[in-house]
């Protein structure tokens, strides 16, 4: 439900994510043994618009447990550094790392809040800033988040923005057909769900959640006012799950509505470089 934001909002999100990080690392929905037997967790768009990454630099913010951090890393880019407010999260990601043989040199974790990144993390900046799908809903201030995303990109170098379609979330769960949510709703959207969308059976605990919704041109806006140059805002017509009950999942493993069905964006990515200095 749409409701005022917690004053403990922070503290209510990592207690709910460092409960769910042992269900994530057991669970099918991120098979950890597949992955650590070569399965890549990056999504296929990603690699084609992020392109060669060899010998480069990456920043990975809100990394969860580290699988897409690390799968940079493999596909050649040459130190990789994840920030996670899970002190959990970034212990797992960090024995992911040492499981793959990726020395910290290669592959490094720090806890800290996304808000503090530009401190927290240990070089100043970065040929590639990532941030994956499922990360921008839990933060409250996106123009806050441009502005320090922004400060540790590279001159030369670019953020790159995978998320989910907020259009999603205005829509009925069941047929995905109705307006039933605000698109440009500012207020928090406090849920009590048990479980996670790794394992919707899980016993848990800490099951409160605050998330907030950032229509598409506040976060481009954003990041062009925080000084990066938008290469590219892309629109994807599918889903990594089955966001409504209706959707049909494809031989390449993502959800899309059934061929009589009008199509809307489930997921959007954007690039936006920092020019070289003069």
């Amino acid at each position: 439900m749409y409701a005022r934001t917690p004053d403990d909002w922070h503290e209510i999100n990592r207690a709910r994510w460092d409960e769910r990080v042992p269900i994530h690392a057991a669970a099918d929905f991120y098979g950890l043994d597949a992955f650590l037997a070569g399965r890549d967790a990056l999504r296929d768009f990603e690699l084609a618009e992020v392109g060669d990454v060899t010998g480069r630099t990456l920043l990975h913010l809100q990394c969860h447990i580290g699988l897409d951090t690390l799968s940079w890393a493999r596909h050649g880019a040459a130190r990789v550094v994840g920030l996670d407010f899970s002190e959990p999260a970034v212990g797992t990601a960090r024995g992911l790392a040492r499981s793959l043989e990726l020395p910290p040199e290669r592959a490094a974790f720090v806890a800290a809040d996304v808000y503090d990144a530009a401190q927290a993390v240990p070089d100043s900046a970065y040929d590639i800033v990532y941030t994956g799908l499922g990360a921008l809903n839990w933060l409250p201030d996106i123009t806050r988040w441009a502005e320090v995303a922004a400060s540790v990109v590279a001159p030369g170098g670019f953020l790159y923005l995978a998320e989910f379609h907020p259009l999603t979330d205005c829509l009925d769960d069941e047929t995905g057909s109705k307006v039933t949510y605000d698109y440009f709703s500012r207020e928090a959207w406090v849920d009590d769900s048990p479980g996670t969308y790794a394992d919707r059976d899980a016993v848990t605990v800490h099951n409160r959640s605050v998330e907030w919704q950032h229509p598409v041109g506040e976060v481009v806006s954003a990041l062009a006012a925080a000084g990066l140059r938008i290469e590219f805002l892309h629109e994807h017509d599918a889903s990594l799950f089955p966001r409504y009950q209706v959707l049909e999942r494809g031989e390449d493993g993502y959800h899309r509505f059934p061929p009589d069905r009008p199509r809307i964006p489930m997921m959007y990515s954007v690039k936006a470089s920092r020019p070289v200095r003069g």
